[in-house]
């Protein structure tokens, strides 16, 4: 796997950063604080997420910004991938918007989708990542420093051997299930052995076979009396149909009785009803008369003769019309007098706007004649002004004789010595820094001595070749202090030279701010002198328009007089018109009336008319209800001749003596059944307990069966434990023997020293170091250098193991180290120039290194630039192809410190 491109919108420290990586060694240059290890971390947050982050997700938003945006180009397996993620903040949170993964395959949207398609590409999690290929910043100890438990679990997941320890568990847990199932089962089949003995001592045939025998002499007997009460039901049946007979003539004969007093009823009502529409019928024929006399009393007030309704409807509709056409003549006549009255309206108000605008026009004149006076005295201010600007202008300028730069380069001659002043105080930062490292080597070392061993290695000082380390390191310390306090000293002269550039910066900006002033002023003193002819010529024009205005007013208060004339005149018509429309409705009102009792006449008639036709039907009904009446007299005769007394008593006494016969045959049928239920109950749970016998025999022969294969699967799953238990010990053992030899092989190039011998990894990870003498040591008492690229050494050589583990399969992530310098002094910060060059050796595709440390840009194949602007606070990064050129500008910068 090698990191192509990593591209950055608003992460972090960074503003916009879009950065191309290349295979070999990159080192990542700059000073503490530019944001170098920020472009690592954002890699390993594009590739994993927030679980990448050590802090909150909203922290990687730059901050006063909304959102942020990284994206991370990269090979793996030979193919191109893609992946970005978009990080928006919303009500003091912050979550993933956009996370998507493109690859040959296709894409992957979602934070956890792609989380998961990386861990299974790269066949590790994030922390396995850090573990392995990412040296973080202050972790360099991070696996030396660990317990041996945790070192162990972390090296085992590393080499995928954690997998056999949890299909260890399973299979543990599997056998342990098995185990209760068994039991269970077990217990099962003992119970329903001892069920099968308890019901083969109830002999269940025998007992089957008696109550079979018993069930059969009952059903015979039920059968013998069922037979005799047959008859006895069909004698009470015909009993019941002669009774039943009797009681449907009587009652029908009822019904007819009924039937013909409804029909007797009914006649006599309709014929009450008819007599009722006659007199109806008189009484509306009285009312048309005289509504015919009132008629015709309203049609002698009215012009037409006749009361015929189309004569009446047609004069009604003509005078409609005429009033109609009065109407239509009297809104016209109102339209135009309203026309006529605002016509006077607005010439009166034209000419009061006109007299108002002659009087403002007036006062505008008087008003300009007293603004020329005060401007003439603006314009002799203004030239006095002038004057004096321009002398102070000469003055300042002036006062650049004497100044280390001449009038214009101040800003210029400023940026230079703040960019001094900014390399100054980062080089007191690093000197405080190293003196802080070296100082507390001297007091390790002081300490150890006090108490009789070697400073670098623990051992006893009688037996340790580097006693003497300790005074170059004390030299090394007042070497550092001596440079710390010249650094201080060039701090201060350049902040005492950064405030008199400032001086110069102000001094400059006030003569254009004096320019500028002379500028305008003398653009608004001609201005003002142009304005003053102007002016004067402006309020003659004023005086004569508020002339012409007043004459305009005059005429227009004479066309207000004329319009509001021809109001009058259209008002006085309105008045006659509204009398000749009155007596034109009246006129039509009263031939309304006429043919409205027209209409009511009309409706009288309808009604005489209706109340015959009812009366007609009336009369049909009661001819159609005598014939039945007839009808139903002569049926209900015929059925009173029918009736016969004696034969309905004969079948009465019939039906009593048979439906006692039965009710005693039932009596002894019902104890018989009841008999019957009992022995088929017994019988069937007889039958029942039979079936259960059998079913309990299948249960124990089936329980048997599973017990016995599940006492094979118990033995199964304990073997399976055990080989993945001797399994994982075996591989581990392997991976043991090859880790030592990679360490020692990294430990040897890069850290060649006589005193030590070789280093010595056992089955649980436990590290020893051995001198030439044999003698054990703990990578606790190496000297910081050694144990810090001791642990480097480590990290390294894990590396190795596993991409020489799976090479072909999975290529291995880029091997980031972040800061590895910090616990390094000088004298080591060579041997892990040297520990990279021996990785590149061995074919580490790509190696990215973080570092404010000069030594570390030789060994780049590209430098990558760091810089973060004091002013703004954000970071930028420069790329370098040339890694030789680029370490000579470093060497050039650093002189100019």
């Amino acid at each position: 796997m090698r990191f192509a491109r990593i591209r950055l919108e608003k992460f972090k420290c960074y503003g916009d950063a879009d950065l191309d990586l290349g295979s070999g060694v990159t080192v990542v240059h700059g000073p503490n604080g530019a944001g170098k290890s920020s472009l690592l971390e954002a890699c390993f947050f594009a590739l994993y997420g927030h679980r990448a982050l050590d802090r909150t997700l909203e922290e990687v938003v730059t901050l006063g910004a909304e959102e942020c945006r990284v994206e991370l180009w990269f090979t793996h397996g030979g193919a191109d991938y893609h992946v970005e993620r978009e990080v928006r903040v919303r009500g003091g949170g912050a979550q993933t918007i956009t996370c998507v993964l493109e690859g040959p395959e296709g894409s992957v949207e979602g934070a956890t989708d792609v989380r998961r398609e990386v861990v299974g590409m790269l066949r590790m999690d994030s922390e396995a990542f850090v573990n392995c290929a990412y040296v973080r910043q202050g972790e360099v100890n991070k696996l030396i420093n660990a317990s041996p438990g945790q070192r162990q679990d972390m090296i085992d997941d590393l080499l995928q051997l954690g997998k056999l320890e949890e299909y260890r568990e399973r299979a543990s847990e599997a056998r342990l299930g098995v185990k209760h199932v068994l039991d269970d089962r077990r217990g099962s089949l003992s119970e329903v052995e001892s069920q099968v003995e308890a019901k083969e001592e109830k002999d269940l045939h025998e007992r089957r076979n008696a109550l079979a025998s018993d069930l059969n002499e009952v059903n015979g007997k039920i059968e013998e009396f069922e037979g005799k009460r047959e008859p006895a039901v069909e004698t009470r049946d015909r009993a019941e149909q002669v009774v039943e007979e009797h009681a449907e003539k009587r009652e029908r004969i009822e019904e007819l009785r009924e039937s013909v007093e409804d029909l007797e009823s009914g006649i006599a009502e309709a014929e009450k009803r008819r007599s009722g529409k006659a007199d109806a019928i008189a009484e509306k024929r009285e009312r048309v008369e005289e509504l015919d006399d009132e008629r015709a009393e309203a049609l002698g007030g009215t012009e037409v003769d006749s009361p015929d309704e189309e004569a009446v409807t047609g004069r009604i509709e003509a005078l409609r019309e005429e009033r109609e056409s009065v109407r239509e003549e009297i809104r016209e006549t109102s339209v135009e007098k309203r026309g006529h009255d605002g016509d006077a309206e607005s010439a009166r108000e034209r000419a009061e706007e006109l007299e108002a605008e002659a009087r403002e026009k007036r006062e505008t004149a008087e008003e300009r004649e007293a603004e020329l006076e005060e401007a003439r005295g603006t314009v002799a201010d203004l030239r006095e002004r002038l004057e004096a600007k321009a002398g102070a202008i000469e003055s300042k300028r002036e006062s650049f004789a004497d100044a280390p730069v001449g009038f214009g380069e101040s800003e210029a001659h400023r940026e230079s010595v703040a960019e001094e002043l900014t390399n100054a105080r980062t080089r007191v930062a690093e000197l405080e820094t190293a003196l802080g490292n070296a100082r507390e080597d001297v007091r390790e070392a002081e300490r150890l001595l006090d108490a009789g061993k070697c400073p670098e290695c623990g051992q006893p000082v009688e037996d340790s070749p580097h006693v003497e380390t300790i005074s170059e390191d004390r030299e090394r310390v007042e070497e550092l202090e001596a440079e710390l306090e010249d650094a201080r000293e060039r701090v201060e002269a350049l902040e005492s030279k950064l405030a008199t550039a400032e001086a110069l910066v102000e001094r400059e900006s006030e003569v254009e701010r004096l320019e500028s002033e002379r500028s305008n002023a003398s653009q608004l003193l001609e201005e003002k002198a142009s304005n003053l002819e102007s002016t004067e010529s402006r309020v003659e024009e004023l005086r004569e328009e508020a002339d012409e205005l007043e004459a305009e007013a005059e005429a227009r208060r004479e066309a207000a007089e004329e319009a509001e004339a021809a109001a009058e005149a259209c008002r006085e018509r309105v008045a006659e018109l509204n009398a000749e429309s009155s007596e034109l409705g009246e006129r039509v009102e009263r031939l309304e009336t006429v043919s409205e009792l027209g209409d009511r006449i009309g409706d009288l008639e309808d009604e005489i008319e209706r109340l015959r036709d009812e009366r007609s039907a009336l009369a049909d009904q009661n001819d159609l209800r005598r014939e039945s009446l007839a009808e139903k007299r002569a049926e209900r005769r015929e059925l009173e001749e029918e009736f016969d007394e004696e034969g309905i008593e004969h079948a009465r006494a019939e039906k009593r003596r048979a439906e006692e016969y039965i009710e005693k045959v039932d009596a002894r049928l019902e104890e018989l059944g009841e008999r019957r239920d009992e022995l088929q109950s017994a019988f069937g749970g007889v039958e029942a307990e039979i079936e259960e016998l059998e079913g309990l025999r299948e249960r124990r022969e089936s329980l048997a069966a599973t017990v016995e294969r599940l006492e094979s699967l118990y033995e199964e799953a304990h073997r399976l434990q055990e080989t993945y238990a001797d399994l994982r010990s075996e591989l581990r053992q392997r991976n043991v023997r090859k880790l030592q030899r990679l360490l020692n092989e990294t430990f040897e190039l890069v850290y060649q020293n006589d005193s030590y011998a070789g280093i010595e990894l056992d089955g649980d990870y436990e590290l020893t170091v051995y001198q030439k003498d044999g003698e054990p040591l703990d990578p606790d008492q190496l000297s910081g250098g050694e144990r810090a690229l001791f642990n480097l050494s480590l990290r390294c050589a894990i590396y190795r193991l596993l991409a020489e583990g799976i090479e072909g399969e999975t290529p291995m992530p880029p091997l980031i180290l972040d800061e590895p310098t910090v616990f390094l002094d000088s004298g080591h910060v060579s041997k892990l120039v040297d520990l990279v060059e021996t990785m590149r050796g061995f074919g580490v595709e790509q190696i990215l290194v973080v570092s404010h440390d000069d030594e570390l840009v030789g060994a780049a194949d590209d430098l990558v630039t760091v810089e973060k602007d004091p002013t703004t606070n954000r970071s930028t990064v420069g790329h370098e192809s040339d890694a030789t050129d680029a370490a000579a500008l470093l060497g050039e910068l650093s002189g100019d410190d």
